[in-house]
């Protein structure tokens, strides 16, 4: 809840920014909402939330239908702009709908912001409807495939601040105890790949991996399904590794316009099970 602020005509542009973005983020959970619903989430004043809300509905970042807003067809828009123009969603576009072709299987793609991963991609046909995900969404990282095979690999000091609040709980089977998180972090490194057990979503599950170095992921790339048709094995953890694999080649071209022979990946060493995925050349500046 954003703290009440004073309407004032003298108000700075970055505060003004703020209280704009405090009222469209009120609109998380895809409902309309009333001048009141919306005063009272974001804690602003009552007079100047309506005077924002005539002028974002004038400039159709807002809809107004009776007495209710929702988001309009310019969030539409800079939304649909902001997806394709994302380095990681253009080079794992080619290859995502091959991989839900080759399993069958809901395909996502998802990055991190803060304790949340957010989906910027996903494939599914009739079976994505089943799974509340969708484009731009977002879901508690420690909950998901793609976030448990992004913090993984993270740096230990992303994951101490994730552990500094309280662990979401999504279904009976979320991780909500930080000890039980680094162990099932550890099994992901040994392994290579990320399990979702219903962790997120009761009834499915997901095999994950990242899309990066070992040493910090840009991105994750899964497959999930009805949990009792999912095999969480090699047949799954190999055509999302390669398709892991595939994006972050296709995404040091997109970004570095790498020339020259390409350098094979690394062998396997140690007990790291996708050390062998992660190709040298340098990763990229998002």
């Amino acid at each position: 809840m954003v703290p009440a602020v004073k309407d004032s005509p003298d108000t700075p542009p970055i505060a003004a920014i703020g209280r704009v973005s405090a009222l469209l983020d009120a609109f998380d959970g895809g409902t309309r909402l009333t001048l009141a619903q919306i005063a009272r989430r974001t804690g602003l004043p009552r007079s100047s939330t309506h005077r924002m809300l005539d002028q974002l509905v004038r400039l159709q970042w807002l809809l107004r239908t009776g007495h209710e807003y929702e988001l309009g067809t310019k969030l539409i828009e800079l939304g649909h702009r902001a997806v394709h123009q994302n380095r990681v969603y253009r080079a794992a576009a080619p290859f995502l709908w091959d991989l839900h072709r080759a399993t069958g299987m809901v395909v996502h793609l998802a990055i991190l912001d803060g304790a949340d991963v957010v989906y910027l991609e996903k494939v599914g046909g009739r079976m994505g409807l089943s799974i509340p995900t969708q484009v731009g969404s977002r879901q508690p990282a420690h909950c998901t495939g793609v976030g448990k095979a992004i913090l993984a690999y993270s740096p230990l000091a992303r994951l101490e601040r994730l552990e500094g609040d309280e662990l979401a709980r999504k279904t009976n089977y979320s991780i909500t105890d930080p000890a039980e998180l680094r162990v099932a972090l550890s099994e992901i490194r040994a392994r290579g790949v990320a399990f979702d057990h219903e962790e997120c979503v009761p009834g499915f599950g997901c095999v994950a991996a990242p899309v990066g170095p070992i040493d910090g992921p840009v991105a994750a790339v899964s497959v999930c399904g009805p949990v009792d048709r999912l095999p969480f094995d090699n047949r799954l953890a190999a055509p999302v590794r390669i398709t892991a694999l595939q994006i972050w080649r296709n995404l040091d071209d997109v970004a570095l316009g790498c020339s020259g022979p390409r350098h094979r990946p690394r062998k396997r060493t140690g007990s790291n099970a996708a050390d062998h995925l992660m190709p040298t050349c340098p990763k990229p500046t998002l």
